[in-house]
């Protein structure tokens, strides 16, 4: 059996077994573009269980497109807070402005015009031409590609663009009419039986009779990925200022890693307890004394950052930076993951 053979018999085992063992999840529950859409966006990166909750305070708070693009930046990062990845949400806002201005807004049926909106790449775009209009449109991401790699007992690293084009190609060719189906049962596949991280279900699997990674033996070796490139790591000095019940925040630049998003005071290196009083005296203020230091990290993509946080009393609130209560930070300032880790240990102090 040649390898277009092993592709046709996909949709054939994966429709029936979709249909009986398909999760219920809340961004299934209608074929609602924008629905789609944000929960696509939220996935990526994101497991789902962590998505299930901000779903649906998402659409609870912006119900609709116009409402995503018409929503202030302050709020619509506070709704993001703790999924991380900010610049896909302002991607989000960006393509529903592009929406109303050149869609009426409505969302666009054609792939090619769905695929030029800000933050779409073709992954997303095939998932919503294909669940929300039925198109012969592929989803490849890494669940998919992971099912692919082990069926066909490939060991091609699925992590190059030469391979996931091939896959998008294969798949094209044998989509079924039920088209939003057959993309979820893929994805279906691979986030559950042929999962990652874990040995796969073949004796529960849809595919085991046919799967050549299950008849080899070589499902476990596979997927394949290229050798990691190693990451970056910076030092920063994180100063957690406080005076009369009031926390000191700045807005991070609108451009680059984080952009627009609030923060803590911070500088590079690792400062000394010494120096962090210094740094405190230099940015204006009057330091009294360190209540705390703290030590964290935080990984991004292609950057760890290597945190020594300061928790500093100081005499009076002063320029450059807003002060706000713990209130006002919970309901409108969104801290990024890197730096909430700090708040969320203040009461240890």
């Amino acid at each position: 059996m040649d390898d277009s053979q092993l592709y046709q018999k996909l949709p054939d085992v994966l429709l029936p077994w979709y249909r009986e063992n398909r999760r219920d999840l809340p961004w299934r529950h209608d074929r609602e573009p924008y629905h789609v859409w944000v929960s696509e966006i939220m996935l990526q990166q994101t497991r789902v269980e962590a998505v299930k909750g901000y779903y649906s305070r998402f659409l609870a708070a912006l119900p609709d497109i116009a409402a995503l693009a018409n929503c202030d930046d302050d709020t619509l990062h506070k709704l993001w807070e703790g999924l991380g990845y900010y610049s896909r949400v302002r991607n989000l806002k960006k393509a529903a402005q592009a929406v109303l201005e050149y869609h009426g807004g409505q969302f666009p049926r054609q792939h090619a015009q769905v695929l030029a909106l800000s933050g779409i790449g073709a992954y997303t775009a095939g998932a919503i031409c294909s669940i929300c209009y039925n198109q012969p449109t592929p989803a490849v991401d890494g669940n998919v590609l992971r099912v692919i790699a082990r069926v066909m007992d490939d060991d091609t690293p699925i992590d190059l663009p030469a391979r996931k084009k091939a896959v998008q190609d294969a798949l094209t060719e044998i989509y079924p009419a039920e088209a939003g189906d057959f993309t979820q049962a893929l994805m279906e596949l691979g986030a559950t039986i042929c999962g990652p991280n874990w040995k796969p279900c073949c004796e529960i699997c849809p595919c085991r009779d046919f799967c050549r990674g299950h008849i080899n033996g070589t499902a476990e070796q596979l997927p394949v990925k290229s050798p990691k490139k190693t990451r970056k790591e910076e030092d920063k000095t994180v100063l957690i200022l406080h005076c009369d019940g009031r926390f000191a925040l700045e807005k991070r630049p609108e451009k680059g890693l984080l952009a627009g998003l609030w923060q803590f005071p911070n500088v590079d290196g690792m400062k000394t307890p010494e120096q962090a009083l210094e740094t405190a005296a230099q940015m204006g203020l009057q330091p009294r004394e360190i209540l705390r230091q703290l030590e964290r990290k935080h990984i991004f993509t292609h950057i760890q950052w290597n945190m020594r946080g300061f928790y500093i009393e100081v005499e009076k609130p002063g320029d450059p930076f807003h002060w706000f209560t713990p209130e006002q930070i919970n309901a409108q300032a969104a801290l990024p993951t890197a730096f909430r880790q700090f708040w969320e240990e203040r009461a240890y102090v």
